[in-house]
C-alpha cells in the first residue's frame, strides 16, 4: 500500500487545524480558572466565597457544595474528589472553580477567596511513604523457580538500589474542555482527551443524570502522551459543572504553568535489586523490588505498577525470579499514564542490572545480553506467557552487522585513550514489549462506516488522533479495504454518539484495535454490496458463468467479477445503485483482542496479545568537566510486522527515542520538602530541543516478518521504541565506569543530567 501523508498536516502546517480552544466562542460563552490549593497537604477547615461572587464580571464560584451528583471522581475508583471537601492531598489539588465572563476577572475575583487551612507535614518521597507504611495498594507479585537455590548456585551476587526519576508529559496543547449545555438534560462536550466515553460517564456522575445525555467529541489532540488518558476527565468534569450551574456555554482551559504544576506525571521509582550470576554472565536469580511513587491518589498507579513487573525481565530468559511491586501514596499530584506505561521504569531496571554485572566481570554488556536472550527453550516469561515469534536474535545479528558495534568500540577506545575530558561510549540495548491492555476487557472497538450515493465514504471509530497518525492508518485502512482512493474518505471526530463505549486510546492498541473495528464495518458493508451487484449481474444473463458474491472483487475504485472481468461497476455508481436497490450502505464494527487475561492470585496468565521487539545502537559523547551528555549517533532497527505506514512508524520511533532520552538525560523535575513542584513552567523544566537529537540518526524497519492475527499483519508503534531513550543513559554509565577501570560502579541515578554526572566524576575519581 503505498504511504500516505499525514491526514491533516496541511491544515496544522498552515494553522488551520482546529484544537480545542481553536473553536469560536459560543453564543455567551463563559471562561471557568480552577482555584487550587496552596499547600500539599492539610484540612480545609471553612471558607467564604462572598466577596469573590460579587467581583464585577463574576457569575458564578462553585464549591464541593455545588456538585449535585457523586464528588469523586476516578478511572479505576472513584477515591479523588472533583473539588476540595476536608482534606487537601496535594499543592495544586482543585478547591473551586470561578465562571465569569473573561478570564481576567476570574483571575482577579480567585484573590477574593477566604480559605482557613490548617497545613500538616507533606509526604513526598518514596522513602517517606514506606516509612509511614503509606501503602497504595496491596503489594502484588510474580515469581518463578527457586531463587534462594539460584543465589546458592551463583558464582556472583550484587544488590543494590536504583532510583529513577518522574517525566512531565509537556504536550504542546494544555488540557482544555468546552462545554455547552443543551435542551433539558443534554451536555454536549469538546476535549482534549484520550477517553472521551470515561470523559462522558464521570460528567454524567458528577451532574448525577444519564450517559445518554452527554455527548463528547474529540477531534484530534495536541500531543498527550499518556497525560490526557485519566486526567482530561477533571477538567472536562469541571467545564461541565459550571456550564450546569450557569446553563451557559463554559470554556477551561489550563495555563501553562497551571497545567505543570497540578498534573500527573510519569512515576518516579525506588528499586532494590538483588541478582546472582555466572562467571559468564548468566543471570541465575534475580530478586527486584519495584516501588512507585502514586501520588495522592490512585488514578491508573496500579495498571502502571503491574506493567512496569511484566516488563522487568525485558528481553531475558531469567529462571529464577521474583518481582514485588508496590504503590506508595505521597502528597502530590496523582501520577499517571506516560509513554510506556511502566515499561520503561521495568526495562530501565534490568538494563540497568545488565551493565552491573558486565562491569563486575569487566565484559561488553552486549555480550551478557545476548547470553541471556529469550531463544526457542528458553522462552517462557515469568508471568508464564510464552515469548512467541521471538525476533531478538534476527535484530540482533542485522544491528550489529549494520551499526558495526564491534569496530566501533574499538575506534571508541583509541578514542577514549587520546581524550583526557571528552570520552565516548557505544551502549545496544533490546526491547521486548508486551501490546495489549494488560486489563483484558479494555482490549475492545467500535467503528460506525456510512457509503454515501456519490461512493463517497466516512469512518467514525473509538480511536483519538493525538499527533501519532492513527487517523491517517485507518483511512488507508479503509482504503485499502474498500479498493478506492483515499480522497473518497473521510474520518471523522471521534463522538460517543456515534460510537459509544470506548476505551482510551492507549497501550499502543490505536491501529490494532480500531483498524479491525473498522475493517469490520466495511467487510459488511462489501458483502451487502456483493450480494446486491452479483444479482444485479445475473439479471439478464443466460450465460452458464454466473457472478458469486464471493467473485467480486473491490479494486482501483471499482467493483469487478474476477471470472468474467467485463462486468464492472465504479464504486461511485455502485454506491447510487444501492440506494435504487434498496441495500443499506451503514455498518457498525466491533473487534476485541482474543485470549488475554491474568491471574494475579497466582501470578500468572497471558496479558499480552503479542509483543514488539526492537534493537538499538546508541552512541554518546561525553564532557567530564561539564557533565553534558551528547547523542553523537543512534542506529535503531524495530519490528513492525507489515507496516501500515513505514513513514509514520519512521516518525513515532524516532520521536519515541528523543522523548526518552529526555527521561534519561535532561528531564528533572525537582520538588521542595512542602511538596511545590520548583520548575513548572518552559524555562525552568528541560526538555530535548532538535539540537538534541542525534546528528545520525539511522531508524530501519525490520522487513519480512508479518504479525499473525493483526490488522493488514502490523505491529504497534506507539510506546515500545520509548526505551530506546534508555540506551544514552548506559552510555554514560559506562563511560563513568571505564574511568576506574571497572573497580567502581557508578552510582547514577536517572535522569544524569549535568550536575549529577559530574558530581559522580568526583567522587569515582577521589
Amino acid at each position: 500500500m503505498k504511504p500516505l501523508y499525514y491526514e491533516s498536516a496541511r491544515q496544522i502546517v498552515q494553522g488551520k487545524a482546529r484544537f480545542v480552544d481553536d473553536i469560536p466562542p459560543f453564543h455567551r460563552e463563559l471562561k471557568a480558572y480552577i482555584v487550587t490549593s496552596p499547600v500539599a497537604r492539610g484540612r480545609l477547615k471553612s471558607f467564604d466565597l462572598s466577596q469573590a461572587r460579587a467581583y464585577p464580571g463574576v457569575v458564578a464560584v462553585l464549591s464541593h457544595k455545588d456538585i449535585p451528583g457523586s464528588k469523586k471522581i476516578g478511572v479505576v475508583e472513584h477515591d479523588q474528589p472533583l473539588l476540595v471537601e476536608d482534606q487537601i492531598s496535594y499543592m495544586g489539588e482543585p478547591m473551586f472553580l470561578i465562571v465569569a465572563e473573561s478570564y481576567e476577572a476570574a483571575h482577579k475575583a480567585a484573590k477574593l477567596i477566604k480559605a482557613d487551612i490548617e497545613p500538616e507535614d507533606p509526604v513526598i518521597t518514596i522513602e517517606q511513604a514506606i516509612e509511614k507504611d503509606w501503602k497504595l495498594a496491596p503489594s502484588k507479585k510474580i515469581e518463578r523457580g527457586d531463587i534462594d537455590k539460584g543465589f546458592a548456585q551463583a558464582d556472583h551476587i550484587v544488590e543494590g538500589i536504583f532510583r529513577i526519576g518522574g517525566q512531565e508529559h509537556w504536550y504542546l496543547e494544555t488540557h482544555a474542555a468546552i462545554a455547552v449545555p443543551g435542551e433539558e438534560n443534554e451536555m454536549k462536550i469538546y476535549t482534549s482527551s484520550q477517553h472521551p466515553t470515561e470523559n462522558q460517564h464521570i460528567i454524567a456522575q458528577v451532574l448525577g443524570i444519564n450517559f445518554k445525555d452527554v455527548d463528547v467529541e474529540v477531534r484530534r489532540l495536541g500531543g498527550a502522551f499518556g497525560g490526557k488518558e485519566a486526567q482530561a476527565s477533571w477538567f472536562a468534569a469541571l467545564a461541565a459543572l459550571a456550564a450546569w450551574h450557569t446553563k451557559r456555554p463554559v470554556r477551561l482551559r489550563l495555563e501553562r504553568m497551571q497545567d505543570q504544576a497540578i498534573t500527573g506525571k510519569r512515576h518516579a521509582f525506588l528499586v532494590k535489586y538483588k541478582v546472582g550470576f555466572s562467571a559468564e554472565g548468566k543471570i541465575i536469580a534475580l530478586d527486584i523490588e519495584l516501588n512507585g511513587n502514586a501520588g495522592a491518589y490512585k488514578d491508573l498507579s496500579m495498571p502502571i505498577l503491574e506493567r512496569a513487573m511484566f516488563h522487568s525481565e525485558n528481553a531475558y530468559y531469567i529462571p529464577n525470579i521474583r518481582i514485588i511491586g508496590t504503590m506508595w501514596r505521597t502528597n502530590l499530584p496523582p501520577n499517571t499514564a506516560f509513554r510506556g506505561f511502566g515499561g520503561p521504569q521495568g526495562i530501565a531496571s534490568i538494563e540497568n542490572i545488565i551493565h552491573i554485572i558486565a562491569h563486575k566481570l569487566k565484559k561488553d554488556p552486549t555480550i551478557i545480553r545476548k547470553i541471556n536472550f529469550y531463544d526457542e527453550q528458553h522462552n517462557e516469561t515469568p508471568y508464564g506467557q510464552k515469548v512467541e515469534n521471538n525476533r531478538l536474535h534476527i535484530l540482533y545479528d542485522q544491528i550489529i552487522s549494520e551499526a558495526r558495534y564491534f569496530e566501533r568500540k574499538e575506534e571508541i577506545s583509541r578514542f577514549n585513550s587520546q581524550h583526557k575530558y571528552l570520552k565516548r561510549g557505544l551502549a545496544l540495548i533490546p526491547v521486548k514489549f508486551g501490546i495489549s491492555f494488560t486489563n483484558s476487557i479494555l482490549n475492545q472497538a467500535g467503528a460506525l462506516v456510512n457509503v454515501y450515493t456519490d461512493g463517497t465514504v466516512q469512518v467514525n471509530h473509538s480511536g483519538i488522533e493525538m499527533g501519532q497518525g492513527l487517523y491517517t492508518k485507518i483511512l488507508g485502512i479503509a482504503a485499502k479495504e474498500f479498493g478506492i482512493s483515499p480522497d473518497r474518505i473521510r474520518i471523522t471526530a471521534t463522538d460517543t454518539s456515534k460510537v459509544p463505549n470506548t476505551v482510551a486510546t492507549a497501550a499502543s492498541t490505536g491501529s490494532d484495535l480500531n483498524g479491525m473495528a473498522v475493517a469490520d464495518a466495511i467487510e459488511k458493508i462489501k458483502l451487502r454490496m456483493a450480494v446486491a451487484l452479483s444479482n444485479y449481474f445475473n439479471r439478464n444473463s443466460t450465460s452458464s458463468r454466473l457472478t458469486y458474491p464471493s467473485d467480486l472483487v473491490f479494486e482501483d475504485n471499482y467493483i469487478y467479477d474476477r471470472q468474467n472481468p467485463e462486468r464492472r461497476i465504479s464504486f461511485a455508481e455502485a454506491a447510487s445503485l444501492m440506494f435504487t436497490l434498496q441495500v443499506s450502505l451503514s455498518a457498525t464494527g466491533y473487534y476485541h483482542t482474543p485470549g488475554i487475561f491474568m491471574d494475579w492470585d497466582t501470578g500468572k496468565g497471558h496479558p499480552f496479545y503479542y509483543y514488539s521487539f526492537g534493537m538499538g545502537v546508541v552512541e554518546v559523547e561525553l564532557d567530564l568537566l561539564t557533565g553534558k551528555a551528547r547523542v553523537i549517533r543512534a542506529d535503531l532497527l524495530h519490528d513492525v510486522g507489515e507496516s501500515l505506514n513505514p513513514e509514520i512508524d519512521r516518525g513515532q520511533i524516532e520521536g519515541a527515542f528523543v522523548q526518552g532520552m529526555g527521561w534519561t538525560l535532561l528531564e528533572d523535575l525537582r520538588y521542595t520538602p512542602d511538596g511545590r513542584l520548583l520548575n513548572s513552567s518552559p524555562d525552568t523544566y528541560k526538555i530535548p530541543a532538535y539540537t538534541d537529537a542525534p546528528a545520525e540518526f539511522n531508524v530501519k524497519l525490520l522487513k519480512g516478518f508479518p504479525q499473525p492475527g493483526t490488522i493488514h499483519h502490523s505491529k504497534a508503534i506507539g510506546e515500545p521504541p520509548f526505551m530506546y531513550g534508555i540506551a544514552p543513559w548506559l552510555a554514560v554509565k559506562d563511560i563513568l565506569a571505564e574511568l576506574t577501570e571497572f573497580e567502581k560502579e557508578p552510582d547514577l541515578e536517572l535522569p544524569a543530567t549535568n550536575d549529577r554526572i559530574v558530581l559522580e566524576v568526583e567522587k569515582l575519581m577521589a
